[in-house]
């Protein structure tokens, strides 16, 4: 007998751990499909609405178009006659401890739940500010991160303008130096054409003195003392015939 035990649980234990390995190769498919990319729906944050504490409402909205508004109720009290007049549950004392302990939780429920509903709601909304707290930080750095990447795009538009600012300015630069060259080249050539033109004048100048040095060297050579005296006598004359006309125009 105890040897058929131990067959039997052996094969107990080889078909579950078996059915153990499918179920753990199963999740690993599921986990590792695409549907486990989807997105999850929201949790919703309270229950539906029940009837007598435990029966949903979608229950008795099913069952109105067709049973109307008694229908659920007579449905439960079918069922609970045919389980009863079928013995398919039989009425003993564990049944009345049964409803003893439901009155309790239910007196319980009744007395200590909004108490308990109201500081399981504080807890709640204080879990529910700390991660809005966390998701306004989370956002609001998000948000400044998303402006500074903005601000930096748009600097990195403006920079083509800088650029193009900068070239413009070193052509300028260029270009100011090379006038600045041209004008010196210029300068530079005008005084060199002014100095040979300056040379020139100076040439032709001492030419015209030694010219006239000469001429007068050669008159004054070939003028004789009698002809100088003739002249200064001359001179004389004329002078003294000027001063008799310059006296008859001022008396008159």
């Amino acid at each position: 007998m105890l040897s058929r035990l131990v067959l039997v649980s052996g094969t107990v234990l080889k078909t579950s751990s078996f059915f153990h390995d499918s179920l753990i190769q199963a999740s690993r498919s599921l986990k590792t499909s695409s549907q486990s990319l989807a997105p999850l729906p929201p949790l919703p944050e309270k229950g539906g609405k029940v009837r007598h504490g435990i029966f949903p409402e979608e229950l008795f909205q099913l069952l109105y178009p067709k049973t109307g508004v008694t229908g659920p109720y007579m449905l439960g009290t079918g069922l609970l006659l045919y389980m009863l007049s079928k013995e398919i549950y039989v009425i003993n004392h564990e049944t009345f401890v049964a409803a003893s302990i439901c009155g309790v939780i239910i007196l319980g429920i009744k007395k200590f739940g909004p108490s308990v509903a109201a500081y399981a709601d504080k807890l709640n909304e204080e879990k529910v500010a700390k991660f809005q707290e966390v998701k306004d930080v989370a956002m609001s750095s998000l948000t400044q991160a998303i402006e500074d990447e903005k601000k930096e795009q748009w600097r990195v538009e403006g920079r083509s303008m800088l650029f193009d600012a900068k070239r413009n300015n070193a052509a300028m630069l260029l270009e100011t130096n090379y006038r600045e060259r041209l004008h010196m080249v210029t300068n530079e050539v005008k005084r060199r054409l002014d100095y040979q033109i300056a040379l020139q004048h100076l040439h032709r100048r001492m030419e015209q003195e030694h010219m006239v040095n000469w001429v007068e060297k050669s008159v004054v050579g070939s003028i004789t003392p009698q002809q100088e005296k003739e002249s200064i006598a001359k001179c004389i004359t004329d002078l003294k015939a000027l001063a008799k006309a310059t006296q008859a125009k001022a008396t008159a």
